[in-house]
């Protein structure tokens, strides 16, 4: 059991039968009356974002959430496979679990896939992936002193914002938690 005093960012807690991140956390003293915890608590399933106040003396259930290194497959639809790399089991997962991930991944790129109760709630792709460049307008020369950006579409369809001097072809690092060109590679 973990108390509402004690949170703190990214911890998993099960509130009200739901499970929750703690995504952001404070401490309120106020010259009068109790203390009290405001937090921005995120739904692990549903992704969504509530703003709740505890007394720091509330008791909660920690979550344990299970993360498991898997390799993507393919997809038929709607469905998309993912294999674990262990014991070689496919894991089918419906569009709205992998939908985030999906601008992100290609066939056979390892993924973290998240577990609850043995029930699979969200993908996470790697931090950094390398990726190719299939559609951008032509840079022109001297354009790299300018510091300018124009969008790029990258090989698994998602739409970047990307330096001038970066053409069509160009494989590219992408950090995938903020959707940011790294560096052409």
């Amino acid at each position: 059991m973990i108390t509402a005093g004690d949170f703190r960012k990214g911890m998993t807690v099960e509130i009200d039968g739901q499970v929750y991140t703690v995504v952001d956390f404070l401490h309120v003293k106020p010259g009068k009356g109790a203390a009290f915890v405001r937090t921005k608590i995120k739904n692990v399933i549903t992704g969504a974002v509530l703003e709740r106040t505890f007394n720091p003396t509330e008791k909660f259930e920690q979550a344990h959430i299970e993360r498991k290194e898997m390799q993507y497959l393919y997809n038929d639809g709607e469905l998309y496979y993912f294999m674990d790399v262990e014991n070689y089991e496919q894991l089918p997962l419906n569009r709205d679990k992998v939908e985030d991930a999906l601008k992100f991944i290609k066939e056979n790129m390892t993924v973290s896939i998240k577990f609850y109760k043995g029930e699979a709630f969200s993908v996470e792709p790697p931090n950094f992936v390398e990726l190719e460049v299939v559609q951008t307008d032509p840079g022109f020369k001297g354009d790299t002193a300018t510091g300018g950006s124009k969008p790029a579409t990258l090989e698994t369809g998602a739409v970047i914002q990307v330096p001038l001097f970066v053409n069509t072809g160009d494989k590219i690092r992408i950090d995938t938690r903020t959707g940011e060109y790294m560096e052409r590679v």
